[in-house]
């Protein structure tokens, strides 16, 4: 685990290094971003650093929009220095826990559902189940910035078991339905106003 120095100067640097290996959280904005972030920098003594996405939720703070934390490289922190850490991730991204449970998945790598949380808490600083809603929410947010899929379409995608499970995930999350987060595509149209003869009304034009 890297030390609060060693992050500090790394954000602070914006070191692309870094990004994914650990996510910068500001008290004052409850807001967590990637150490490359452009935005202004906070005050050293208004930040924290976690290993993942998943620690920073779990802890109260959402997605920076701009950063876009959930495009951060796979964090090397994620894999963990265990085989066992490694297998339980890849079986989470094929969506173990989108219909399963915590200790169907301990008994699939052939351990005990505490020894898997005591695992999932030292290399991730979250729960397994915190760190599968985390890749839910991700893939749906790069579903909403990629593509014009239906809202229960981006929900199946994603991992969601229901529309209304997506739309609660991220109002906790973001305090907005999914749909308000959509990023709008293709040029905005340009208006231009037609001069007309008195007493006639005006006319706007698009190009």
């Amino acid at each position: 685990m890297l030390d609060f120095k060693t992050c500090n100067q790394a954000r602070l640097r914006r070191d692309p290094a870094y990004d994914g290996v650990f996510f910068v959280a500001v008290h004052t904005t409850r807001v967590y971003c990637r150490p490359v972030c452009r935005v202004r920098q906070p005050l050293t003594k208004n930040v924290s650093f976690f290993p993942s996405a998943a620690a920073a939720e779990t802890a109260g703070f959402r997605p920076c929009l701009r950063c876009r934390p959930e495009t951060a490289p796979f964090c090397p922190a994620w894999k963990g220095t265990r085989t066992t850490v490694e297998r339980a991730l890849a079986l989470i991204e094929d969506g173990a826990l989108d219909t399963g449970t915590v200790s169907a998945l301990a008994g699939r790598l052939g351990i005990g559902a505490r020894h898997l949380l005591r695992l999932f808490q030292e290399h991730l600083g979250a729960s397994p189940a915190q760190t599968a809603k985390t890749l839910r929410i991700q893939r749906a947010k790069r579903l909403l910035d990629k593509t014009s899929l239906p809202i229960k379409d981006i929900a199946v995608q994603a991992g969601f078991r229901s529309v209304r499970a997506l739309n609660t995930a991220f109002k906790d999350l973001y305090g907005t339905p999914p749909s308000s987060m959509r990023r709008r595509t293709g040029p905005r149209p340009y208006f231009r106003k037609r001069s007309t003869p008195a007493g006639t009304a005006d006319v706007r034009m698009a190009f």
